[in-house]
Protein backbone atom coordinates (compact mmCIF):
# COMPACT_ATOMS: atom_id res chain seq x y z
CA UNK A 1 0.00 0.00 0.00
CA UNK A 2 1.00 3.24 -0.71
CA UNK A 3 0.97 5.80 1.99
CA UNK A 4 -1.33 8.97 1.42
CA UNK A 5 0.23 11.96 2.14
CA UNK A 6 -1.37 14.39 4.38
CA UNK A 7 -3.09 17.51 2.90
CA UNK A 8 -0.58 20.68 3.65
CA UNK A 9 -1.76 22.53 7.00
CA UNK A 10 -3.09 26.11 5.84
CA UNK A 11 -1.36 29.11 6.78
CA UNK A 12 -2.53 31.05 9.81
CA UNK A 13 -2.15 34.72 8.79
CA UNK A 14 -0.65 36.61 11.48
CA UNK A 15 -2.64 39.38 12.95
CA UNK A 16 -2.02 42.42 12.17
CA UNK A 17 -1.41 45.20 14.23
CA UNK A 18 -3.13 48.65 14.23
CA UNK A 19 -0.55 51.71 14.02
CA UNK A 20 0.05 53.04 17.63
CA UNK A 21 -1.70 56.43 17.30
CA UNK A 22 -4.88 54.52 15.57
CA UNK A 23 -4.52 51.91 19.09
CA UNK A 24 -4.62 54.73 21.39
CA UNK A 25 -8.24 56.51 19.32
CA UNK A 26 -9.65 53.09 19.47
CA UNK A 27 -8.95 52.11 23.22
CA UNK A 28 -9.00 56.06 24.65
CA UNK A 29 -11.35 58.19 22.48
CA UNK A 30 -11.41 60.46 25.37
CA UNK A 31 -7.59 61.15 25.25
CA UNK A 32 -7.96 61.10 21.78
CA UNK A 33 -10.89 63.91 21.96
CA UNK A 34 -8.46 65.99 24.16
CA UNK A 35 -5.42 65.32 21.95
CA UNK A 36 -7.38 66.84 19.18
CA UNK A 37 -8.35 69.75 21.15
CA UNK A 38 -4.70 70.36 21.70
CA UNK A 39 -3.40 69.68 18.12
CA UNK A 40 -6.24 72.87 16.96
CA UNK A 41 -4.62 74.81 19.71
CA UNK A 42 -1.36 74.35 18.95
CA UNK A 43 -2.07 74.87 15.09
CA UNK A 44 -3.72 78.23 15.80
CA UNK A 45 -0.76 79.19 17.95
CA UNK A 46 1.83 78.56 15.43
CA UNK A 47 -0.24 80.14 12.38
CA UNK A 48 -1.69 82.92 14.66
CA UNK A 49 -1.18 85.46 12.06
CA UNK A 50 -3.49 83.64 8.75
CA UNK A 51 -6.16 82.58 11.81
CA UNK A 52 -6.84 85.81 13.47
CA UNK A 53 -8.67 88.32 11.80
CA UNK A 54 -6.95 91.42 13.40
CA UNK A 55 -3.30 92.69 14.84
CA UNK A 56 -3.60 91.88 18.76
CA UNK A 57 -2.46 95.02 19.80
CA UNK A 58 -4.23 97.18 17.29
CA UNK A 59 -6.38 100.00 19.03
CA UNK A 60 -9.52 101.18 18.01
CA UNK A 61 -11.50 103.66 20.22
CA UNK A 62 -14.71 103.63 17.75
CA UNK A 63 -15.10 99.71 19.15
CA UNK A 64 -14.59 99.86 22.72
CA UNK A 65 -16.38 97.57 24.93
CA UNK A 66 -18.66 96.44 21.72
CA UNK A 67 -20.60 93.28 22.18
CA UNK A 68 -19.90 89.90 19.96
CA UNK A 69 -20.96 90.38 17.01
CA UNK A 70 -20.06 89.01 13.20
CA UNK A 71 -17.18 91.56 12.86
CA UNK A 72 -16.19 90.83 16.32
CA UNK A 73 -16.96 87.12 17.10
CA UNK A 74 -15.90 87.59 20.42
CA UNK A 75 -16.35 91.27 21.39
CA UNK A 76 -13.96 93.51 21.89
CA UNK A 77 -12.06 94.86 24.82
CA UNK A 78 -11.69 98.13 26.59
CA UNK A 79 -9.22 99.92 23.96
CA UNK A 80 -11.13 98.45 21.30
CA UNK A 81 -9.00 95.22 20.12
CA UNK A 82 -10.35 92.02 19.11
CA UNK A 83 -10.87 89.75 22.05
CA UNK A 84 -10.93 86.38 19.63
CA UNK A 85 -7.63 87.89 17.97
CA UNK A 86 -5.44 87.98 21.41
CA UNK A 87 -7.31 85.12 22.37
CA UNK A 88 -5.67 82.70 19.21
CA UNK A 89 -2.31 84.68 19.89
CA UNK A 90 -2.67 83.96 24.19
CA UNK A 91 -2.62 80.20 22.92
CA UNK A 92 1.13 81.12 21.17
CA UNK A 93 1.99 82.11 24.91
CA UNK A 94 0.30 79.81 27.07
CA UNK A 95 1.84 76.87 24.88
CA UNK A 96 5.42 78.31 24.73
CA UNK A 97 5.61 78.90 27.78
CA UNK A 98 3.76 75.80 29.48
CA UNK A 99 5.84 73.65 26.77
CA UNK A 100 9.17 74.78 28.02
CA UNK A 101 9.08 75.34 31.27
CA UNK A 102 7.32 71.72 31.89
CA UNK A 103 10.20 70.30 29.89
CA UNK A 104 13.07 72.12 31.90
CA UNK A 105 11.42 70.94 34.68
CA UNK A 106 10.47 67.66 33.78
CA UNK A 107 13.68 66.70 32.33
CA UNK A 108 15.99 68.17 35.61
CA UNK A 109 12.91 66.74 37.81
CA UNK A 110 13.25 63.07 35.78
CA UNK A 111 17.48 63.46 35.94
CA UNK A 112 17.49 64.16 39.59
CA UNK A 113 15.24 60.99 40.32
CA UNK A 114 17.15 58.69 38.33
CA UNK A 115 20.07 59.64 39.93
CA UNK A 116 18.60 59.36 43.76
CA UNK A 117 17.15 56.22 42.93
CA UNK A 118 20.65 54.72 41.41
CA UNK A 119 23.38 56.20 43.80
CA UNK A 120 21.46 55.62 46.73
CA UNK A 121 22.89 56.23 50.32
CA UNK A 122 23.95 60.43 50.91
CA UNK A 123 22.98 61.43 47.24
CA UNK A 124 19.58 60.21 47.89
CA UNK A 125 19.41 61.06 51.49
CA UNK A 126 20.16 64.87 49.85
CA UNK A 127 18.10 64.66 46.59
CA UNK A 128 15.10 63.43 48.89
CA UNK A 129 15.16 66.22 51.65
CA UNK A 130 15.73 68.72 49.11
CA UNK A 131 12.24 67.03 46.94
CA UNK A 132 10.53 67.81 50.66
CA UNK A 133 11.13 70.99 51.10
CA UNK A 134 10.73 72.33 47.98
CA UNK A 135 7.01 69.78 48.27
CA UNK A 136 6.42 71.82 51.47
CA UNK A 137 5.45 74.84 49.52
CA UNK A 138 2.06 75.80 47.36
CA UNK A 139 2.77 75.80 44.07
CA UNK A 140 2.06 79.42 43.71
CA UNK A 141 3.72 80.37 46.28
CA UNK A 142 6.82 78.91 45.44
CA UNK A 143 6.41 80.62 42.06
CA UNK A 144 5.65 83.46 43.38
CA UNK A 145 8.75 83.55 45.30
CA UNK A 146 11.10 82.51 42.83
CA UNK A 147 9.39 85.66 40.12
CA UNK A 148 10.25 87.73 42.91
CA UNK A 149 14.11 86.73 43.36
CA UNK A 150 14.67 86.54 39.76
CA UNK A 151 12.91 89.64 38.44
CA UNK A 152 12.68 89.65 34.58
CA UNK A 153 15.22 88.61 31.71
CA UNK A 154 13.39 88.61 28.48
CA UNK A 155 15.22 86.30 25.47
CA UNK A 156 13.65 86.25 22.31
CA UNK A 157 10.74 87.90 23.92
CA UNK A 158 10.06 85.36 26.30
CA UNK A 159 10.54 85.70 29.79
CA UNK A 160 12.92 82.90 30.84
CA UNK A 161 12.75 83.90 34.51
CA UNK A 162 9.08 83.11 34.44
CA UNK A 163 9.38 79.64 32.73
CA UNK A 164 12.07 78.88 35.62
CA UNK A 165 9.76 80.47 38.63
CA UNK A 166 7.02 77.60 36.58
CA UNK A 167 9.68 74.78 36.37
CA UNK A 168 10.65 74.83 39.50
CA UNK A 169 7.92 73.64 41.28
CA UNK A 170 7.22 70.92 38.76
CA UNK A 171 11.17 68.95 39.54
CA UNK A 172 10.11 67.77 42.80
CA UNK A 173 6.82 66.22 41.57
CA UNK A 174 8.36 64.81 38.61
CA UNK A 175 11.78 63.75 40.84
CA UNK A 176 9.30 61.69 43.19
CA UNK A 177 7.23 59.65 40.57
CA UNK A 178 10.69 59.17 38.35
CA UNK A 179 12.56 57.58 41.80
CA UNK A 180 10.07 55.54 42.17
CA UNK A 181 9.69 53.97 39.14
CA UNK A 182 13.63 53.92 38.55
CA UNK A 183 14.59 52.29 42.04
CA UNK A 184 12.95 48.62 40.25
CA UNK A 185 15.13 49.11 37.53
CA UNK A 186 17.88 49.75 39.11
CA UNK A 187 17.76 46.20 40.88
CA UNK A 188 17.50 44.68 37.20
CA UNK A 189 19.79 41.70 35.75
CA UNK A 190 21.33 44.40 32.81
CA UNK A 191 22.46 47.10 35.08
CA UNK A 192 24.41 44.82 37.33
CA UNK A 193 25.98 43.73 33.79
CA UNK A 194 26.86 47.27 32.79
CA UNK A 195 28.37 47.86 36.04
CA UNK A 196 30.69 44.83 35.43
CA UNK A 197 31.76 45.96 32.70
CA UNK A 198 32.84 49.16 33.90
CA UNK A 199 30.33 51.53 32.13
CA UNK A 200 30.41 54.88 33.89
CA UNK A 201 28.07 56.02 35.69
CA UNK A 202 26.84 58.70 33.27
CA UNK A 203 26.06 55.83 30.60
CA UNK A 204 24.40 53.49 32.85
CA UNK A 205 22.19 56.35 33.99
CA UNK A 206 21.46 58.20 30.56
CA UNK A 207 21.62 55.13 28.25
CA UNK A 208 20.21 52.22 30.30
CA UNK A 209 18.38 53.86 33.38
CA UNK A 210 16.22 56.93 31.56
CA UNK A 211 15.17 55.19 28.39
CA UNK A 212 13.42 52.86 31.03
CA UNK A 213 11.53 55.74 32.63
CA UNK A 214 10.21 57.32 29.47
CA UNK A 215 6.57 56.24 30.06
CA UNK A 216 6.16 58.07 34.05
CA UNK A 217 8.24 61.02 31.95
CA UNK A 218 5.68 61.43 29.54
CA UNK A 219 2.95 61.23 31.45
CA UNK A 220 3.64 63.88 33.90
CA UNK A 221 5.43 66.07 31.10
CA UNK A 222 1.83 66.11 29.83
CA UNK A 223 0.31 66.67 33.32
CA UNK A 224 2.83 69.55 33.65
CA UNK A 225 1.79 71.61 30.92
CA UNK A 226 -1.53 71.80 32.14
CA UNK A 227 -0.45 72.69 35.60
CA UNK A 228 2.30 74.98 33.82
CA UNK A 229 -0.59 77.40 31.60
CA UNK A 230 -2.99 76.96 34.76
CA UNK A 231 0.61 78.83 36.20
CA UNK A 232 0.96 81.23 33.70
CA UNK A 233 -2.08 82.79 33.63
CA UNK A 234 -2.57 82.55 37.89
CA UNK A 235 1.24 84.90 37.79
CA UNK A 236 -0.30 87.37 34.45
CA UNK A 237 -3.27 87.36 36.32
CA UNK A 238 -1.25 88.84 39.78
CA UNK A 239 0.69 91.30 37.40
CA UNK A 240 4.07 88.67 37.43
CA UNK A 241 3.79 87.15 34.56
CA UNK A 242 3.53 88.20 30.79
CA UNK A 243 3.22 92.33 30.73
CA UNK A 244 1.05 93.69 28.23
CA UNK A 245 0.75 94.04 25.33
CA UNK A 246 1.05 90.85 25.19
CA UNK A 247 -1.79 88.87 24.59
CA UNK A 248 -1.94 86.26 27.00
CA UNK A 249 -5.02 84.79 28.91
CA UNK A 250 -4.43 85.35 32.40
CA UNK A 251 -3.46 89.28 31.71
CA UNK A 252 -6.67 89.39 29.11
CA UNK A 253 -8.52 88.14 32.59
CA UNK A 254 -7.13 91.06 35.47
CA UNK A 255 -6.28 94.98 34.66
CA UNK A 256 -9.73 96.70 32.56
CA UNK A 257 -11.49 93.25 32.51
CA UNK A 258 -12.21 93.18 36.47
CA UNK A 259 -13.67 97.07 36.08
CA UNK A 260 -15.78 96.48 32.96
CA UNK A 261 -17.01 92.62 33.90
CA UNK A 262 -20.33 93.93 34.36
CA UNK A 263 -20.73 95.99 31.35
CA UNK A 264 -18.81 93.62 29.30
CA UNK A 265 -18.83 89.84 30.57
CA UNK A 266 -17.63 88.40 27.36
CA UNK A 267 -13.92 90.00 28.15
CA UNK A 268 -13.77 87.30 31.22
CA UNK A 269 -15.90 84.72 29.51
CA UNK A 270 -13.99 83.81 26.42
CA UNK A 271 -10.15 83.89 27.89
CA UNK A 272 -11.37 82.15 30.80
CA UNK A 273 -12.99 79.25 28.54
CA UNK A 274 -9.50 79.14 26.46
CA UNK A 275 -7.64 78.42 29.98
CA UNK A 276 -10.59 75.86 31.36
CA UNK A 277 -10.56 74.28 27.61
CA UNK A 278 -6.92 73.86 27.42
CA UNK A 279 -6.69 72.53 31.18
CA UNK A 280 -8.65 70.04 30.27
CA UNK A 281 -8.01 68.84 27.31
CA UNK A 282 -4.56 68.34 28.78
CA UNK A 283 -5.49 66.71 31.60
CA UNK A 284 -7.72 64.54 29.63
CA UNK A 285 -5.06 63.30 27.32
CA UNK A 286 -2.51 63.00 30.27
CA UNK A 287 -4.72 60.58 32.37
CA UNK A 288 -5.46 58.19 28.82
CA UNK A 289 -2.21 58.58 28.26
CA UNK A 290 -1.67 56.95 31.57
CA UNK A 291 -3.84 54.28 31.10
CA UNK A 292 -2.69 52.91 28.12
CA UNK A 293 1.07 53.17 28.60
CA UNK A 294 0.59 51.24 32.04
CA UNK A 295 -2.86 49.01 32.17
CA UNK A 296 -2.08 48.62 36.22
CA UNK A 297 -3.11 52.21 36.80
CA UNK A 298 -6.98 51.23 35.25
CA UNK A 299 -10.06 51.60 37.12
Amino acid sequence: MTAVAAPPLAKTAAPKRRHPILAFCISQPLGAAGAVSILVMAIAAVFAEYVAPYDPVAIDFGAMLAPPTLEHWFGTDAFGRDILTRVIYGARTALAIGFLSSLLGCTVGAILGVASAYFGGRIDMAIQRLVDILLSFPIIVLALVVVAMLGRNMLLGIDFNLILAIAVPTMPRVARVVRSAALSIRELPYIDAARVQGFSHARIIFRHMVPNVAAPYLIMFTAAIAQAILLEASLSFLGLGVTEPTPAWGLMLSGNASDFYREAPWMILFPGLAISVAVFAFNLFGDSLRDWLDPKFKT
